[in-house]
């Protein structure tokens, strides 16, 4: 079954790829979406909604603290200010670019127990970082640091960086990314090792305790994606092979594949840009310009794959939660947000 897509808009954002391509979209609960674009010493923080109602300024601009290219940002709701996660230091900057507060840690560098020069803008060689995310209340930073010994997974006080808690990790990260459930509670901590495999957390702090959930033990599985109107959230085996729902305990509610393989052939790798376009259909891209499918987002049964009015469109996509998604043509430099047509 075909199944024709809607142009909803299209947009020429200097660094819009890194919304579909990277992990520059920062989604909350309340359905809002916004590009968090690294420009030059700047971070600049866009709606997505008003981009493409034809905005082009963006709502706020934060200075980034360190030269190093690994830095990876999130921005409090009311857009006060933003959390930056470093190579040595997770550091709060507010809205006028004054330091807020920090939290030092030990360096992301490959080399343990390496000297440093005491300069905060030395850049340690190796690739390996962390990540950071703000609580969708504002009242909370989660942050994958590296320990003494070992990684931690530790809640911070978003007033002032103070450690409400921590969680010692079994990782060797070469980078992760952070994914907040959608009832404001559970924050979802997803660790990539390389060959080594990938490890998924999810945890809630509840004022005076940490609970977390290991998922290790019968996965190797990228956390893909949540959504508010649906109780499970989506993961990628860690080469493509197939997409699963799973129940936030890790069991798995349904497996699927991205499309239907050809005849003596292996069924089509699922790329990582899949997910929710609204509670009840998922979205996902197959490698090697193998075009988009929709599925059940219950059952993830294909329904059929995705045809474009104005051609071939194929490459990562980025689902927005709410019946929409975004592709990028990288020939023209546009990205463009797509629904399915009535």
């Amino acid at each position: 079954m075909s199944i024709t897509a809607r142009l909803r808009g299209s947009v020429h954002l200097p660094g819009g790829e890194e919304l579909v391509n990277g992990f520059a979209l920062e989604s909350r609960g309340d359905g809002s979406c916004r590009a968090l674009l690294r420009s030059g010493h700047d971070l600049e923080v866009y709606d997505l909604d008003e981009v493409f109602a034809g905005e082009r300024a963006p709502a706020a601009v934060f200075p980034v603290p360190w030269t190093w290219d690994r830095v990876v940002p999130s921005v409090s709701p009311d857009g006060s200010f933003a959390v930056f996660s470093g190579q040595r230091a997770v550091r709060a900057v507010g809205a006028g670019g004054e330091m807020v507060w920090e939290y030092r840690h030990g360096c992301w560098g490959p080399e343990v127990g390496h000297a440093h020069t005491g300069d905060e803008q030395e850049v340690c060689r190796g690739l390996e970082h962390g990540s950071c995310r703000v609580s969708d209340d504002g009242r909370l930073v989660w942050a994958h640091v590296v320990g003494v010994e070992v990684e931690n997974w530790v809640v911070l006080d978003a007033r002032d960086g103070r450690e409400l808690a921590r969680l010692p990790l079994e990782s060797a990260a070469s980078g992760s990314h952070h994914l907040s459930h959608p009832d404001g509670i559970h924050m979802g901590l997803s660790i990539g090792m390389g060959q080594d495999g990938i490890l998924l957390h999810w945890a809630r702090w509840d004022g005076g305790q940490l609970t977390s959930w290991d998922l290790n033990a019968t996965m190797d599985r990228i956390l893909i994606d949540v959504h508010g109107g649906h109780p499970g959230f989506l993961t990628v085996e860690h080469y493509g092979a197939d997409l699963q729902l799973h129940a936030l305990d890790g069991s798995v509610l349904a497996q699927g594949e991205p499309g239907p393989a050809d005849e003596d052939e292996d069924p089509p790798s699922c790329d990582y840009g899949c997910g929710f376009v609204d509670a009840d259909t998922v979205i996902v891209s197959t490698e090697e310009g193998g075009g988009h499918w929709l599925l059940d987002a219950r059952t993830l049964e294909v329904r059929g794959a995705v045809t474009y009015p104005e051609g071939a469109v194929d490459g990562c996509i980025r689902p927005l939660g709410d019946g929409t998604w975004l592709t990028y043509d990288a020939g023209s430099g546009t990205l463009n947000r797509w629904s399915r047509a009535a």
